[in-house]
């Protein structure tokens, strides 16, 4: 079991799928906020998913209609700032939103994205993102991804050496 995990009343607490360093404590409540709010519109979501361009989602969320929606976390001006490959995500989601926090502006913000705004608790949709659909193949691509991490990711967290056997070894 992982050093994050735990034994709660016979059953296994599972740690944080965030706590890897790369995030501020910021960003981990915007990640939360925007997370809680996506389930309540029935969407699954993972966090930091690599995807066939190997860049890497802040939130791939999949719909009940088998929608794919990818969220980035900015946590700040600049973070915002020093992103420049934010694009490159649409062409593997039918809606790319940006989710922050209300301390920073919402108006810095690309028209042509949606905007949430997370309090870490909840959050709410400012501006809807625009709809690009995805081509069926590309769906099927990147909702096969979204599963296999899924599945990667639980096992890992139940078997955190299971990694190793990945390759063989």
């Amino acid at each position: 079991m992982s050093p994050d995990n735990q034994h709660v009343g016979g059953r296994i607490e599972l740690g944080d799928p965030l706590a890897d360093g790369r995030q501020s404590e910021t960003a981990l409540k915007v990640w939360r906020g925007t997370a809680r709010l996506l389930r309540q519109l029935d969407f699954s979501c993972l966090p930091e998913v690599t995807l066939a361009s190997a860049r890497r989602a802040d939130l791939l969320a999949l719909g009940p209609k088998h929608e794919l929606w990818i969220v980035e976390v900015k946590s700040s001006i600049a973070d915002l700032r020093a992103d420049n490959k934010w694009p490159d995500y649409r062409q593997h989601c039918d809606r790319l939103y940006f989710a922050t926090h209300p301390d920073v502006p919402t108006d810095i913000f690309p028209e042509d994205a949606g905007l949430i705004l997370s309090d870490g608790f909840g959050a709410e949709i400012l501006r809807e993102a625009p709809e690009h659909k995805l081509a069926a193949a590309t769906r099927k691509s990147v909702t096969l991804r979204f599963a296999r991490h899924a599945a990667n990711r639980l096992h890992g967290l139940l078997d955190p050496d299971a990694a190793r056997f990945q390759d063989g070894l």
